[in-house]
Formats: C-alpha cells, sequence, structure tokens
C-alpha cells in the first residue's frame, strides 16, 4: 500500500486538527477507554509517516491522557526502543497506565516477533512501577492491529 504524502496546505489542516483533538483528550472527563477512539486517534497520528515511530500515550487513574509522546523514531522499516527511558517518562508523568503504539510504513497491520518480545518487555519493565500496559496498537495506512484485542496482553 502506497501512502500520498500530504500537500503543505493538509499538512497544516491536520496539525490543526491533531491539536483540537489533543486537546479534547485532556479535557476532564474524557477518558481513553475506547478501543475505538484510540485507533482513530493513533490513525491519525501515525498512519500517513513514511518512517517508523514508536508513541506512548500516558494516562491518568482514570484512563485520561496526560500526554501523547513520541518516544522513538526510525527508519523505514525498524526503530530502536528501550524500556528504560518508557518507563522513566511514565514515572515523570506520574502516569497510572500506558498504551503504546507504532507505526508501519510498508501498510502491513501485522505483528512480528519482535513486536511481541518488546511488548513483554515493556509490560515486564512497567510493571515493576505498577504501570499496566493496556495495549499496543500497530498502525498500517488506515488499518490498525490491537495486541489486546488478539488477547495477548
Amino acid at each position: 500500500m502506497v501512502v500520498r504524502e500530504f500537500t503543505a496546505a493538509e499538512y497544516r489542516v491536520v496539525c490543526r486538527a491533531m491539536g483540537i483533538l489533543e486537546n479534547v483528550l485532556r479535557e476532564p472527563g474524557v477518558c481513553m477507554t475506547s478501543p475505538t477512539q484510540v485507533r482513530e486517534y493513533l490513525r491519525l497520528r501515525l498512519g500517513a509517516l513514511p518512517h517508523e515511530v514508536f508513541m506512548v500515550l500516558f494516562l491518568d487513574s482514570r484512563h485520561g491522557l496526560i500526554e501523547a509522546r513520541e518516544m522513538f523514531r526510525g527508519t523505514l522499516t525498524q526503530t530502536a526502543v528501550y524500556p528504560r527511558e518508557i518507563v522513566k517518562a511514565a514515572l515523570l508523568l506520574d502516569s497510572a497506565a500506558v498504551i503504546v503504539a507504532h507505526n508501519h510504513p510498508s501498510g502491513v497491520a501485522e505483528a512480528s516477533s519482535a513486536d511481541r518480545m518488546l511488548t513483554d518487555a515493556l509490560k515486564t519493565a512497567l510493571g515493576c512501577v505498577d504501570v499496566p500496559v493496556l495495549d499496543h496498537i500497530i498502525v498500517a495506512g488506515v488499518k490498525t492491529l490491537s495486541f489486546a484485542e488478539q488477547g495477548w496482553l
């Protein structure tokens, strides 16, 4: 699947829309509890990128969004992810839970064995500080794959 790049005007509109969406998600009482809501947000953020990005949604005790942070950026086919850095950020933000996500610019929404091993490593590392990983979502263009929905978490 080939995803065309945004024109400059389209990019400005998408950036503005993302800003509005993030403000709405940070309003009191708005929680990231709907898998559909989370997938749509991540599709907008990651779906059209030409390189891999590993993002973490840091959530409060009611699963409200504290911050959506791009933690690592990679190449067309891979990204180095360091669990220690995610644990540090979760503690600094006083996060009660996280949702992790990354994109596959290839357009293939399948989890590799490396994706599954990374998720297990993150669950272990974050579990040591009582921060559960609620989901790991792979975004591939308009398609998504949820580890939680697959029963892998």
